[in-house]
């Protein structure tokens, strides 16, 4: 099975490339790195599958020259990484970590050296323990902290950087990990999920502006999509959908590019959030080069009989992934979009994730992924689709690189285009990765 589309298709600015996070991959119990919620999370039992953690994880901090070689050899213009606040900081704060410093020093050069942009996220959730101690994201003081580890690694490395975003997924440090429970720290507390998802923005507006003092340019957001359905005609169905999209998908943008927070979500969160926060989007709405969007799965969505938000996911008949996501093409096409007409314009866009989990643990390495490439070519097709409809994106970005810990569903999930063994941690190119380095070789 081959790829549907080649690098001709395209501009010739437009980017291709993948991304990693530092907690899936790096292996975290090496270099000095200090301890994270997601250790702690993963050591309570029954928060993760297995109770497996990202201790070795695919030892990348160690095989990093065999991992971008794999980059570089895919045709990839571009490298998304993320560097670890434990990684940089043991403590959260105070003293920093030689190793971890230098570790990202080498991998930025590395990147360079290879001809591959580096393009870095700050969090990508592996909040120190300490911190934890104090509250997290619940603490008002989390935007302070976040800017002192802002300041810190990219005075080292934010010279030699192509793009920066602070904070992937804030929906996802918000909701998913305070009100939903399933990412660390774990908790099911509408108070601290109001605190931490305001907190979460400050700290992103804190962030843009300690690089843009330092320097540092091309800085981005990232954020996550779902395209929310209702389940049927009925109007309950059609108000629960859209709550569901105001809190998933409205309130991060619309904080940084209207500076303000949708009403129906203030409906369930505002007796919640912490004091003063209405006159935090002057930190919020720093001005932004980029937006990034990551995109996987649609949600059908019907109403409850429970508290606030009332809703709940509703199953889909479409095909699916091995995580049950929906497969739906359709999706990043209206986000693409909808974030052009309603907030960004003309401001370049990029998918900094779009992927799947396909196949088993037991999969060996080398063999076809046909489901990976054909979510592949549905998906890039409508990325052209929305650039000839006039939408300024100008990249994408596969995730991931490689197969690597998946949260609480510990290493059972694969996503990547390289499968990786996690008894010898050997790597190899899955066919999905063969019909890329194919396709973007082509003009």
């Amino acid at each position: 099975m081959t790829l549907t589309f080649t690098r001709g298709d395209f501009p010739a600015d437009f980017q291709f490339g993948t991304a990693t996070s530092s907690y899936q991959i790096e292996g975290h119990a090496q270099g000095g790195a200090g301890r994270t919620h997601w250790d702690d999370f993963a050591a309570t039992p029954g928060n993760v599958d297995r109770a497996e953690n990202g201790a070795l994880a695919c030892d990348h901090y160690n095989r990093w020259e065999e991992d971008l070689d794999l980059v570089k050899n895919a045709g990839f213009d571009c490298y998304r990484f993320s560097t670890s606040w434990a990684r940089v900081l043991p403590e959260g704060r105070g003293t920093p970590n030689p190793e971890g410093l230098d570790f990202y020093d080498r991998l930025v050069d590395g990147m360079l050296e290879r001809g591959l942009k580096p393009c870095a996220t700050l969090y990508h959730w592996e909040l120190p323990s300490p911190l934890a101690d104090l509250g997290g994201w619940r603490n008002a003081d989390m935007p302070e902290w976040f800017a002192d580890y802002t300041h810190v690694i990219m005075e080292k490395i934010g010279d030699r950087t192509y793009s920066v975003a602070p904070i992937n997924e804030p929906w996802c440090v918000g909701w998913l990990s305070h009100f939903m429970g399933q990412h660390a720290p774990g908790l099911r507390d509408i108070r601290a999920t109001a605190r931490a998802m305001h907190h979460v923005m400050k700290s992103h507006g804190c962030a843009i502006q300690v690089m843009r003092d330092l320097g540092v340019k091309n800085l981005g957001a990232v954020c996550n999509f779902e395209y929310a359905q209702p389940c049927d005609d009925t109007p309950e169905a059609a108000k629960a959908a859209k709550l569901y999209d105001s809190y998933y998908n409205r309130f991060f943008i619309e904080a940084i590019f209207k500076g303000s927070y949708p009403e129906d979500v203030l409906e369930g969160l505002g007796p919640h959030m912490p004091q003063g926060w209405q006159d935090d989007f002057e930190f919020i709405q720093q001005p932004l080069d980029w937006v990034g969007l990551n995109y996987y799965t649609r949600k059908l969505i019907g109403p409850n009989s429970g508290p606030w938000p009332s809703h709940e996911e509703r199953p889909g008949p479409l095909p699916k992934t091995t995580m049950g996501w929906e497969i739906y093409p359709d999706g990043l096409h209206h986000f693409l979009t909808w974030v052009a007409k309603n907030y960004t314009g003309d401001l370049p866009l990029y998918v900094t994730e779009n992927g799947m989990s396909a196949g088993t643990k037991d999969t060996t390495g080398g063999t076809p992924d046909p489901e990976r490439i054909d979510y592949l070519n549905q998906h890039v097709a409508k990325v052209k689709q929305a650039i000839s409809e006039g939408v300024t994106v100008k990249g994408y970005f596969i995730w991931s690189l490689m197969d690597n810990y998946e949260w609480a569903l510990g290493y059972d999930k694969r996503f990547g285009l390289v499968h990786v063994d996690f008894e010898t941690l050997s790597r190899t190119p899955k066919a999905s990765y063969q019909a890329l380095a194919t396709a973007l070789s082509r003009a």
